[in-house]
């Protein structure tokens, strides 16, 4: 049996799930005297989450950590799937799955350090950003050229529309 190519593992996709700190982050965590913090968000990343829930892929969060400047980006971005602070992301990835009737390997996860390897291992097209811990890229089926935080989930979701012959007509829909 020929194992599948990234293309058509991303052509089946229904439902994008990503990490946080790592992924939409730099991973850079800023505390502040008062106990809030900040993060950066790229805007690209959110334009193409955007876009992507536009043409009916879903996405949505799945972090260890939980985090108002998460929760507050995720409700701009009109993000429904917001899971934060699990206690265990395999756990959570099943909820998740089964709450939205979607199987495995129709999930795209993108993950950057250990914690995320065993959803990695399930999820349809598992895949990592370019600064991601070295067992993380070895066990992606796609790494990003750029690192997270800096458009590596803008260059993931282009590659699940593209894939999906979505892409276009995104590109086309803004152009106008």
């Amino acid at each position: 049996m020929n194992p599948l190519s990234v293309q058509q593992r991303a052509s089946r996709i229904r439902l994008v799930l990503l990490d946080v700190d790592g992924v939409l982050t730099d991973g850079t965590v800023v505390m502040h005297g008062d106990g809030t913090e900040s993060k950066a968000f790229h805007i690209r990343d959110g334009a193409a989450i955007v876009w992507a829930m536009q043409a009916g892929v879903e996405v949505g969060l799945l972090s260890a950590r939980a985090s108002a400047a998460t929760t507050q980006r995720a409700a701009q971005l009109g993000m429904r799937i917001v899971a934060q602070g699990v206690p265990s992301k395999p756990l959570e990835f099943d909820r998740i799955l089964a709450e939205h009737r979607v199987a495995e390997e129709n999930v795209a996860y993108m993950g950057d350090d250990l914690l995320d390897l065993p959803v990695l291992a399930r999820a349809g097209l598992a895949g990592a950003p370019a600064d991601a811990a070295e067992e993380v890229r070895a066990a992606s089926h796609w790494v990003s050229a750029l690192g997270g935080g800096r458009g590596a989930v803008r260059e993931f979701i282009e590659l699940v529309l593209r894939a999906q012959e979505r892409w276009d007509g995104i590109v086309r829909d803004v152009s106008v």
